[in-house]
């Protein structure tokens, strides 16, 4: 077989081809990429270098306490309360996202620090435009957070997590920890806050800790917060007392014997929203430390006040019940009623708008009212 001899490229070519390669090669060298983002299996959530906290190892993964199964009643008891008393006692989580180091290297003087579904995207921007944005009130800094976990589900977790990180990379207020974010698993949530907090923000003076649906009026709490020293006990809210576990096995608040024997719970806050100080968070924060997780956050805050030999206190101005308009013929949603509170429960993103914005109209006119505050 007669094989062609191999036809070469134009020298000219050649030489303008490697010029090029060589100036390629020059540039990269003095002008290298301000970070570098190695490669991620496909819907890892985006971890931004400048909210990256130092380095440390990854948590070692928490396996199944399967004692438990073991106690009476427990194969009886529904899923999500098996599923709690078998990894009750995993508090160690890797953080998907965090904030810039910046975010308390101020003074601060109160923490927004609300906790949110991962799915609720709409509520945490109506937070942004509205009471949550941070600002200066009266001369004080406000700073807002996120606290979030990632979806049970597999799939809808991949979307979620996308959009968390993007929130992250835009506004810089997303705490996320990678727990299943469920009901029975917001006492991890706080815990992992204050674990936080003890490390990245001990200079916040007050700290208001809430849902992602209340309207909270911040110009009232930084003029009620004011009256206090934030190195002394607060810790106020929606004052419940003289209860115990619900033992109704369908509802949501559902604690069986198997849980706790206890018959009564100590005086709490509702969880809706309460504002503590810097003094009471470091107490809160040691109390967890030594205590059993309980499936109700706001009553396993009110254990950890007991522990430490506090208690809470009742505020009129902060109503996680709602407002009730005092006749048939007066709508509950009247601006007038919400001018001097501090912070109402259950408010639809919709809703929180409109409040905001009435609120703000500096031609109100609601007549002579008394303060609950």
């Amino acid at each position: 077989m007669k094989c062609s001899r191999p036809r070469w490229p134009n020298k000219g070519l050649v030489l303008a081809v490697g010029a090029f390669t060589l100036l390629l090669l020059f540039s990269l060298h003095v002008s290298p990429p301000t970070c570098a983002v190695p490669e991620k299996p496909p819907g890892t959530p985006e971890t931004l270098t400048w909210t990256s906290p130092p380095a440390r190892p990854p948590p070692t993964p928490c396996h199944a306490n399967t004692s438990m199964a073991d106690l009476p009643d427990f194969a009886q008891q529904p899923q999500h309360i098996r599923n709690f008393l078998l990894y009750r006692h995993c508090r160690n989580f890797p953080q998907l996202q965090d904030v810039p180091l910046e975010k308390c290297s101020q003074p601060v003087f109160l923490l927004l620090a609300i906790k949110s579904s991962p799915s609720n995207y709409e509520r945490r921007e109506l937070l942004r435009r509205t009471w949550g944005r941070e600002r200066s009130v009266q001369g004080l800094q406000l700073r807002r957070l996120f606290l979030v976990g990632t979806d049970p589900s597999p799939h809808e977790a991949r979307k979620v997590n996308r959009l968390l990180a993007l929130e992250a990379r835009t506004h810089r207020d997303i705490l996320q920890w990678d727990f299943h974010d469920s009901f029975f698993n917001l006492t991890l949530k706080q815990v992992l806050f204050l674990q936080w907090q003890e490390t990245r923000c001990t200079n916040a003076s007050f700290v208001l800790n809430g849902d992602d649906d209340v309207f909270a009026h911040t110009e009232n709490m930084v003029s009620y917060l004011q009256g206090h020293d934030p190195d002394r006990h607060l810790f106020v809210g929606h004052l419940i007392q003289n209860v115990g576990p619900i033992r109704i096995s369908y509802s949501k608040y559902y604690v069986p014997t198997v849980v706790t024997q206890e018959e009564k719970y100590p005086p709490y806050c509702g969880g809706g929203g309460f504002l503590l100080s810097r003094f009471t968070a470091t107490a809160l924060r040691r109390a967890a430390r030594v205590l059993d997780l309980f499936p109700i956050d706001d009553v396993f805050l009110g254990m950890c006040l007991k522990l430490e030999g506090l208690k809470p206190g009742s505020h009129s101005g902060i109503r996680t019940a709602g407002v009730h308009a005092p006749s048939a013929r007066l709508s509950s949603f009247d601006p007038c009623f919400y001018r001097e509170l501090l912070l109402v429960h259950r408010f639809l993103p919709y809703e929180m708008l409109l409040m905001w914005d009435a609120l703000s109209q500096a031609d109100l006119s609601c007549g002579k009212r008394t303060q609950v505050y």
